[in-house]
């Protein structure tokens, strides 16, 4: 952005010099690249961010330079001389704003018998400093009062318009004026159109034509909506003053006032001294902010009224910004900020991280899929028990677009998610895999709030071999067990070792090889083997093994303390032992009935083997079990055990 220095001065008055001012303006904020000499002026090149649109004027800089100086802002006289009355030159009903959410504020007037000839010398060496190029005097008029007040505003040839405008655009707005409706050397009459658009709409219709102009460049950072009319005037008296021509009366379409906007803060010196340190007296305050043109309501002093040309003033900290750049950025004190404790992690992310870390070292690598899922998955697996609501008229959220075509589902499963990551590895020639995730799924939920319910899961998935390909050992084939083997590892890490798993029906798992897992007597997810349907939409030609769990009830239920144990002296001797049961008798079952007889010597009851078959009943099963003697005191010899195992 270029300023003239010899322009400033017209607006204010300087006793500083243009490389004072240069330094000033960069202290508070306005960085000055550079200050470049131009006959008996100077050039200030100002790189102004994108929230300052207010100083891409002359008058904003001026504003500026009255809050360091003091000094008052000397604003272009306009006459008062009355509009010369021209009947049926404009009338009201011919202009009007079709759409005001586009075009807030439209005004217009008609100069007639204008004289294009080239502008004044002054106004062509202003223009000519700044990088403008001359062009005609009404041209040229434009340009300076946009530069001058920063409202950009279009001429046209008004005998021109009035032939087009039924017939195709005479402008796009805010960007660029049409040709066929351009000033020309046979122009007469002229028609001076000043607006306010929307600055998104601008922004939006300049990137999509490739086109910037220094109009658009202003009207997409904000212009002021309150400044129109006083363009307007400026420029129509410059027009008359040195294109000759008269007045016609001034047309206002305003559909909705913009209302005043205020920033709060109930104690200005309190705020500036908490946010930076700095203690700045009220009077001070209120005398910074004063000659930014922000203003203390009479009504409530903790209401400041903001200009209409600051669109980056809304809250407190944004006055104290202005008041801290004003007495100066250097004079905050170079401290430390205070040091605070350090986070700590929440206890049920610690127990997550050590659930990560134990599946890792099993061997698992960690999955995380998309949150939103196809519209095919919402029968193909059955959910967690609770996570559905089931008196929701629709059970599933859905979204009303995706980055995914079809993936419109917020997932209420994460099995959906692993087994396509479970599908591309087998693509890749990848078939012995142990994956698992943690994360979110989504429900709806019915009442009068009618907000998604979320609920963290784990799931993971195996299957393939034990063993990696290249090894000596033979692959041993990942099963069943494998799959609740790293479930109770993982949890019993966390501190959750009650788990119980029951033999059941899950919708999404092959028939004998599902079971389901409680905790506290309540069903908290599902394990097995996925049904023969589901592998053949996924294409899988090996076993694959899932489980699921409710993580987020599972890592709030009381866990119980570690507690040390020290390493045994003396060494153990095992007996195995079968037993022929009722196939509802569980492990667990002969488990805890041989703990509670409250042997001192028998330490441990651990799983073998399960027979079903050939020469059992169809009701019955063969489980072989093996216990663990040993004393805490002395090696145990054969007859001692035998007598303990024998009762």
């Amino acid at each position: 952005m270029n300023i003239s220095y010899n322009w400033l001065k017209n607006l204010i008055d300087i006793d500083l010099s243009a490389e004072d001012v240069a330094s000033e303006l960069t202290r508070v904020g306005l960085a000055v690249e550079g200050v470049h000499p131009h006959g008996d002026d100077f050039v200030l090149d100002i790189d102004l961010t994108s929230n300052r649109p207010d100083c891409l004027s002359h008058l904003g800089v001026a504003r500026e330079i009255a809050a360091i100086t003091g000094a008052s802002v000397k604003a272009p006289a306009v006459s008062d001389e009355p509009e010369i009355p021209l009947p049926m030159v404009l009338a009201y009903d011919v202009v009007a704003i079709n759409d005001p959410e586009l075009c807030h504020r439209f005004t217009a007037r008609v100069i007639k018998n204008v004289k294009i000839g080239p502008s004044p010398a002054w106004i062509v060496e202003r223009l000519e400093a700044i990088g403008e190029r001359s062009i005609n005097n009404v041209a040229d008029i434009t340009n300076y009062v946009m530069h001058e007040l920063g409202q950009p505003m279009h001429s046209f040839d008004n005998s021109m318009l009035v032939i087009a405008d039924a017939e195709k655009p005479a402008a796009i707005g805010g960007i660029m004026g049409g040709l066929d409706s351009s000033i020309t050397e046979a122009t007469t009459n002229v028609l001076l159109e000043v607006a306010f658009f929307k600055r998104e709409n601008i922004r939006q219709t300049s990137r999509k034509l490739g086109l910037t102009t220094e109009a658009s460049y202003r009207f997409e950072r904000g212009v002021d909506i309150d400044n129109l009319s006083r363009a307007s005037d400026r420029a129509a008296e410059l027009i008359c003053e040195f294109a000759g021509g008269e007045m016609a009366e001034f047309i206002d379409v305003y559909p909705t006032k913009a209302e005043p906007r205020y920033a709060v803060s109930y104690d200005l010196p309190r705020a500036v001294e908490r946010l930076t340190g700095l203690k700045v007296a009220g009077s001070e305050c209120l005398r910074i902010l004063n000659s930014l043109g922000i203003s203390q309501s009479e009504e409530d002093p903790a209401a400041f009224t903001v200009p209409s040309w600051r669109y980056d003033i809304s809250i407190e900290e944004d006055l104290v910004e202005e008041i801290t750049r004003h007495t100066g950025y250097e004079n905050i004190a170079e401290e430390l900020p205070p040091a605070f404790g350090a986070g700590e992690y929440q206890d049920t992310e610690i127990r997550k991280r050590r659930l990560r870390r134990t599946l890792i070292d099993l061997g698992f690598n960690e999955a995380i899929t998309y949150s939103f899922i196809d519209t095919k998955n919402d029968e193909r697996f059955e959910p967690v028990p609770g996570l559905l609501d089931d008196n929701a008229d629709e059970k599933f959220v859905t979204l009303q677009d995706s980055v995914i075509e079809g993936a419109v589902r917020m997932r209420p499963t994460l099995l959906a998610g692993v087994l396509d990551a479970a599908k591309l590895n087998f693509n890749q020639q990848h078939k012995d895999l142990k994956l698992f995730e943690i994360g979110k799924t989504f429900a709806t939920k019915s009442g009068e709030d009618g907000l998604p319910t979320e609920r963290e899961l784990l799931s993971l998935v195996i299957t393939g071999g034990d063993a990696n390909a290249g090894r000596s050992m033979t692959q041993r084939e990942l099963d069943f067990y494998d799959a609740k083997g790293a479930v109770e590892a993982a949890l019993e890490a966390v501190g959750l070792s009650n788990l119980v798993f029951s033999g059941g029906d899950v919708g999404h798992l092959r028939s004998g090889q599902a079971a389901t897992i409680s905790s506290n007597d309540r069903v908290v997810g599902s394990i097995g083997r996925i049904s023969e349907e589901l592998a053949g939409d996924y294409k899988f030609k090996q076993p694959v093994y899932v489980a699921e769990l409710d993580l987020q009830s599972l890592l709030h239920e009381e866990t119980s303390p570690a507690l040390y144990r020290s390493l045994p002296k003396y060494p153990a001797i095992v007996r195995d032992v079968s037993f022929l049961v009722n196939r509802t008798v569980t492990f667990d079952d002969i488990r805890a009935s041989i703990l509670s007889q409250g042997r001192e010597l028998c330490r441990d009851v651990s799983f073998v083997d399960v027979y079903e078959g050939k020469g059992i009943e169809a009701n019955e099963r063969s489980l072989t079990i093996r216990l663990e003697y040993r004393s805490d005191e002395r090696t145990l010899i054969e007859t001692e055990v035998d007598a303990v195992h024998a009762e």
